[in-house]
């Protein structure tokens, strides 16, 4: 019953999903948008509405469970959880930047208030931010919430890590740029974000995770995300083989994310150690 209940929550919840990101990726391509496109962050925070709607549905009529016990208890680890996940990107990215400009294939031109465009450069930071709270928040509320943690206790952890990945996966091969090496490169990704939630039995690592790897990514550091060229802080170009960069997709679509994974991998497990987690902070 556990498995049917699953099934369906996530088809429901999957195609809400679909059809947000689907809107705020042909408003965002619309020509004639400003620094920051409002449609996106308005059909982002929609999505994100809805997709907190039907999760809290399937949670309570089909899987009988709190909305607490998805990850979202309140204690003296929320906060720090969020705030570490947020920094860890930024050092990563950092070092994705710094490696390709060693090697000469970053040409910088410029920063988003040259021309005394500060107002746009601060709205375009502000609505990053906000976009991005959005996006990571209700995509590891399907992924690492509502999905993994009902297949982990209808089948395995294994296969509940490979198929939430792949599923994360599958949903930005819509993106433009898209193809195999994203997909194994955000398939890579699936694991790295579950790893927040493995060490702490918790949501909210993982979601700053997510938040702060789409901002430092694009709105920092200048890289597409997940195909997708947004406002940048950072005004530059990046050559070099795409199969290490990433090319037009970004950075997960090229090898070099690999290694910043491990690192992050590393921080993370540094941060949770003796961190005591399981059932005893899953609140029914």
């Amino acid at each position: 019953m556990l498995a049917h209940g699953a099934l369906f929550g996530s088809l429901l919840i999957a195609l809400t999903l679909a059809i947000g990101v689907a809107a705020a990726v042909a408003a965002f391509a619309a020509p004639g948008f400003p620094v920051v496109s409002f449609v996106m962050l308005a059909g982002s925070l929609a999505s994100a509405a809805a997709i907190t709607l039907a999760t809290g549905f399937a949670r309570r009529f089909l899987d009988r469970r709190s909305w607490v016990s998805l990850g979202f208890q309140l204690d003296r680890h929320t906060l720090p959880d969020l705030l570490v996940g947020f920094a860890v990107p930024g050092l990563l990215m950092g070092l994705v930047f710094a490696a390709e400009w060693a090697l000469g294939w970053v040409q910088f031109e410029g920063w988003a208030w040259e021309g005394g465009a500060w107002g746009a450069a601060v709205l375009g930071l502000l609505g990053g931010l906000a976009l991005f709270c959005a996006v990571g928040y209700e995509e590891e509320l399907l992924s690492r919430g509502y999905q993994l943690q009902n297949l982990v206790e209808g089948t395995n952890l294994r296969v509940g890590l490979f198929l939430t990945a792949t599923l994360f996966s599958i949903l930005h091969l819509f993106n433009p740029g898209a193809g195999w090496a994203s997909f194994l490169g955000i398939l890579a990704a699936g694991y790295f974000l579950a790893f927040g939630w493995l060490r702490t039995r918790q949501l909210w690592l993982s979601i700053g995770l997510h938040i702060g790897w789409n901002f430092f990514e694009g709105t920092i550091f200048g890289f597409p995300v997940s195909g997708l060229d947004m406002f940048r802080l950072m005004r530059h170009t990046v050559s070099g083989p795409a199969w290490f960069t990433g090319g037009a997709f970004g950075p997960e679509a090229g090898l070099i994310i690999l290694p910043a994974m491990a690192v992050g991998g590393s921080l993370i497990w540094l941060y949770t150690r003796g961190r005591v987690g399981g059932a005893a902070r899953r609140g029914d």
